[in-house]
């Protein structure tokens, strides 16, 4: 943030006399609460430290450092003496009165958008560091950030900024806001597309690498004729040939490889039979391969056209969450997939055959989901027996349309609990008992 935006908050934020509280929201983020009239952010992200105003911020959880421990116990109802900027350096500082049961005591929380430095200090009267949001270590930089160490100033600087007027610090801020989180989006939607993509590349080189059916079988044939030729002619060739010449059944001269591993002629025509078998059971179920293999891409595509047309960060983390490397591994091998929200399992097959285990692994108070009279992916959800929010039916719906074979636009998807829903046969079911909502798939 700009030395002269700094000015012009701290300016703003004078017309409070008291601060309520100030919490650590995120790991690098402090929400203030300004008399509950103002709920001003601060991110402390290096290289990108700013304040902002959110309509709505969701804490990423409970913080119980000693740095957060003493950001409660002195600026808790804590009394504004001073906000202001220091000369020279992008550095904001709360000067505040604190009122315990014995005395009245001064604290500072300083505030470094500076870059490298950044940081947040709590500092008492003589300048001498309480806690820090991040300790530094004189091995690191000129300037330690230490407890019970007396905090150096940072060098001045020379601003050359165009100062430019702000109307409203409050519509400023949600702007900075709302850009901040539109980059960071897009930021994270690209790095998830380009997994996505790096997977599905994978998958496609596996894909066309695999043999065509019709050869197969074809060599598996030759190869069981090649067998049952040889042991016609055993009594013609000598162990030692490592390449012979017959008459096939049809009276046409051929020639035969024998396996190098092979000692006798009796063993050569066993793995040819055995080399035949194999190349026959692989050809009989490649197209089971090729079509797990495409379900797999498929199910990558839809999820790439959710990423893309997410709106926000958190549901980037609920379609594509953190994973280990082996927790991918199982979830791409899977015949469904998993996602979690508010809590919930919900659940997507890939394939028919996921779609069966769905069905099979239910429990009867969980509740499926289908497109109305179109073929479709199955989707469940696990309840627990309690209600689900409408959020995550309206998100289970959602998927539902998205991950099915159709094309944009709005579609109606009917929901019931697994109870109400009887498998006819393989993935195809009848159901009853059943709510529907509206989806528009984009």
């Amino acid at each position: 943030m700009k030395h002269f935006e700094l000015r012009e908050i701290c300016n703003y934020l004078l017309q409070y006399n008291r601060i309520n509280s100030i919490k650590r929201v995120d790991d690098l983020t402090l929400r203030f609460d300004f008399e509950g009239k103002l709920l001003l952010y601060a991110s402390l992200q290096r290289g990108n430290s700013h304040f902002f105003i959110a309509k709505e911020y969701k804490e990423s959880r409970e913080y119980g450092a000693p740095f957060d421990t003493l950001l409660k116990k002195y600026f808790t109802n804590s009394i504004i003496e001073k906000i202001f900027v220091l000369e020279g350096n992008r550095i904001v500082r709360f000067a505040i009165k604190h009122k315990s049961s014995y005395k009245s005591q001064k604290y500072i929380l300083q505030l470094e958008f500076t870059g490298r430095n950044t940081n947040a200090i709590i500092l008492d009267e003589k300048e001498s560091v309480i806690e820090a949001l991040r300790h530094i270590d004189k091995s690191v930089s000129f300037r330690q950030v230490r407890v019970g160490e007396i905090l150096k100033p940072l060098p001045k600087i020379e601003f050359k900024e165009e100062v430019i007027k702000i109307e409203n610090i409050e519509d400023f801020l949600y702007q900075t806001y709302k850009n901040e989180t539109k980059l960071k989006l897009e930021i994270a939607k690209n790095a998830k597309l380009n997994s996505l993509e790096i997977k599905k590349k994978r998958l496609e080189k596996i894909l066309n690498g695999l043999e065509n059916e019709e050869e197969l079988i074809k060599k598996s044939e030759e190869l069981a004729q090649n067998g049952a030729l040889i042991l016609a002619n055993l009594q013609n060739i000598k162990a030692y040939e490592k390449e012979i010449k017959l008459m096939d059944f049809e009276n046409n001269l051929i020639k035969i490889s024998m396996p190098k591993d092979a000692r006798t002629p009796q063993e050569a025509a066993n793995m040819l039979y055995k080399n035949s078998k194999r190349l026959k059971q692989k050809g009989k179920f490649l197209h089971l391969e090729k079509e797990n293999l495409q379900s797999k891409i498929d199910f990558l595509i839809h999820l790439k056209n959710l990423i893309q047309n997410a709106q926000s960060l958190e549901t980037l983390n609920i379609l594509m969450p953190k994973q280990s490397g082996k927790r991918a591994k199982e979830e791409m091998s899977s015949n469904f997939e998993s996602f979690y929200l508010r809590g919930h399992k919900i659940m997507v097959g890939k394939n028919e055959r996921g779609n069966e285990e769905l069905l099979k692994n239910a429990k009867k108070s969980d509740l499926w989901f289908h497109l109305k009279d179109l073929p479709s992916a199955h989707v469940l959800v696990r309840t627990d027996k309690q209600n689900l929010p409408d959020e995550v039916t309206l998100f289970a719906a959602k998927i539902c349309a998205n991950f099915s074979k159709i094309q944009k636009g709005s579609y109606l998807v009917d929901y019931t609990q697994r109870r109400n829903v009887r498998v006819v046969e393989g993935s195809f079911v009848n159901y009853v008992n059943y709510k529907t909502i509206k989806i528009l798939k984009e």
